[in-house]
């Protein structure tokens, strides 16, 4: 697939996730097969103020790219200036939200709250293709409270966007119910530009399927990705403890080399006690792994588990 200048060698691709898709967790879902990966949702005004904590999300390394920055804001002129500090970075693309459904972003005119105003979401657009010579993409939803996907995905084509991205989930929905896949159909026949699927892919199948069902180009994983990055292989989850347990100390690894330590003990924990889905015991597990208060005790339990006999939950 091709988006703008930029090739993607591969049709699964890492969802942009506050407080999940930093640096680390990026890179251990190259490592199982992710094509692309989209950082955290990035504030425009945060860019432009420059605040240290909206920088960090910026933070990338060599073997992390294709890599999509997701920025996100109503305010086209602003937006423009964000896009345009950030192609100053190492970004290969440029993603726009406007499909995040959480009220204090809603609340702003951002994220969904686009879908109800096609024209300044085109305006935004407009504003950042202009600042940037990067690829830019738009990630939307099925639609405000009713599907309006297709006719949005229109108007960014002919704002100049090198990519789509539906959620095919409403505003209303949340992320409730079941994603209506023939949503993204219908957005696929609606443009002439790349059209990538998202919504409920657990696994591997799930994505083929949805390449089959809809005729997308590729698919996005999101929450299917948490402690799971092996849902971008074929392979899929290991079904024992002991299988798991390389792939959770490679992401501690990887933290310890590119957050700061408090930081990475918080963020590995969450992402630890999802990595024992599905087996026997697992809760007992989960409260000694959120006992654990640094990366030390974390690694030195994980080390202690290589022992055990786990078995899958049948």
């Amino acid at each position: 697939m091709k988006i703008g200048q930029v090739t993607i060698n591969g049709s699964f691709f890492l969802a942009p996730l506050a407080g999940y898709t930093d640096l680390p967790f990026r890179l251990l879902c190259r490592e199982h097969g992710a094509a692309l990966c989209f950082s955290e949702m990035v504030s425009c005004y945060g860019l432009c103020f420059g605040q240290a904590r909206t920088m960090a999300l910026l933070q990338s390394d060599a073997p992390d790219h294709p890599l999509a920055i997701q920025l996100f804001g109503s305010d086209p002129e602003v937006m423009g200036r964000a896009a345009a500090r950030i192609s100053r970075e190492e970004a290969d693309l440029i993603d726009i939200n406007m499909g995040c459904p959480v009220r204090k972003v809603v609340r702003k005119g951002a994220g969904a709250a686009l879908m109800k105003d096609p024209e300044l979401a085109r305006a935004v657009i407009r504003a950042v293709c202009a600042a940037t010579t990067l690829p830019v993409t738009v990630k939307f939803r099925s639609g405000w409270n009713r599907v309006t996907a297709p006719e949005f995905a229109r108007m960014a084509q002919q704002a100049g966007a090198a990519a789509v991205t539906v959620h095919s989930r409403t505003w209303a929905q949340g992320f409730g119910g079941t994603a209506d896949w023939r949503v993204i159909r219908q957005v696929r026949q609606a443009v002439t530009i790349p059209v990538i699927g998202n919504g409920d892919i657990l696994c591997h199948e799930d994505g083929v399927r949805m390449m089959a069902e809809t005729g997308c180009h590729g698919v996005m994983v999101g929450r299917g990705a948490l402690g799971n990055p092996w849902v971008f292989s074929r392979q899929g989850r290991p079904a024992t403890l002991e299988q798991r347990l390389p792939v959770m100390r490679r992401h501690l690894a990887l933290a310890r080399q590119y957050l700061e330590p408090r930081q990475a003990a918080f963020r590995v924990r969450n992402q630890a006690v999802r990595y024992l889905a599905g087996l026997r015991g697992a809760s007992r597990l989960r409260q000694q792994i959120m006992a654990c208060r640094d990366l030390d005790g974390l690694d030195k339990l994980l080390q202690n588990l290589a022992g055990c006999t786990v078995q899958p939950v049948r």
